[in-house]
């Protein structure tokens, strides 16, 4: 089979993006999607995602982890399928789609795109870290020095040793001043460090607000792949109106036989 595909980046988190509304791709084929991911055998890509038909939104997205396996939503991702789907001429500026997790809608205005995340209505205090689910599971832990902080190494660690075989994705917090804050993750599936998360500053900025680290409701996240902005609401039910904001850029289009 000659497959199409286009690859899009969101700060850095990059995946292979395929129109399969003609549901041509064979999703059950967890080898060929880690292979189509794989960075030197391969396109390479922390994910792929599939733009199908939705019954009731603009489209539906199916996101596949790096390893091959189908998995939690991906707010990278999902910014970046946004943007996709704008191109193939699906929608205009504005988008609803379903995803793993429900239903999500975004605006896309010049290569930025504000995509609303689900609410968050949970937050497990630990002592020294929080856990919350903004669509993935995350772990969120403070640390010093995170430019030398050994992602890789202590993210492995918690991802097995303190959640067990299901897992969670890992960010490491480093706070530079009101309201800002530099993140790096462990992502489960890929089990490695990537350069942006959306669902994982996504939950830094829930998890410094609920530890009264942040004043307002605006927090500006620095990846390694660049900055993202997360906005909400919060009441005595928890965080509602959640967006993640930040841009979504096509890379390059291509053919590969598979």
């Amino acid at each position: 089979m000659l497959l199409t595909f286009y690859k899009y980046q969101g700060t850095g988190n990059d995946f292979i993006m395929i129109d399969n509304r003609d549901k041509v791709f064979p999703v059950e084929d967890v080898q060929l999607v880690a292979s189509l991911c794989d960075r030197r055998f391969g396109i390479g890509a922390d994910g792929l995602i599939l733009l199908e038909n939705d019954e009731s939104t603009d489209f539906k997205m199916v996101y596949f982890n790096s390893d091959g396996n189908q998995s939690s939503m991906c707010g990278n991702g999902g910014r970046c399928l946004v943007a996709f789907a704008q191109f193939l001429g699906v929608i205009s500026k504005k988008a609803s789609f379903n995803a793993v997790d429900g239903l999500h809608t975004a605006i896309i205005d010049n290569d930025v795109v504000d995509l609303k995340m689900t609410n968050v209505k949970e937050i497990h205090a630990k002592p020294n870290s929080f856990f919350l689910d903004t669509g993935s599971p995350h772990h969120v832990q403070l640390v010093e020095g995170l430019d030398q902080f050994n992602v890789y190494k202590e993210g492995a660690k918690l991802r097995y040793g303190l959640y067990g075989e299901k897992g969670s994705n890992i960010n490491f917090v480093e706070s530079l001043d009101d309201s800002k804050f530099s993140v790096r993750t462990y992502e489960r599936g890929v089990e490695d460090e990537t350069l942006s998360c959306g669902t994982g500053v996504t939950a830094v900025a829930i998890a410094m607000h609920k530890a009264n680290r942040v004043e307002g409701n605006t927090v500006n996240i620095r990846t390694k792949g660049g900055d993202l902005k997360v906005s909400f609401n919060v009441d005595t039910q928890g965080y509602s109106n959640v967006s993640l904001i930040g841009p979504a850029k096509l890379v390059f289009k291509g053919e590969i036989e598979c």
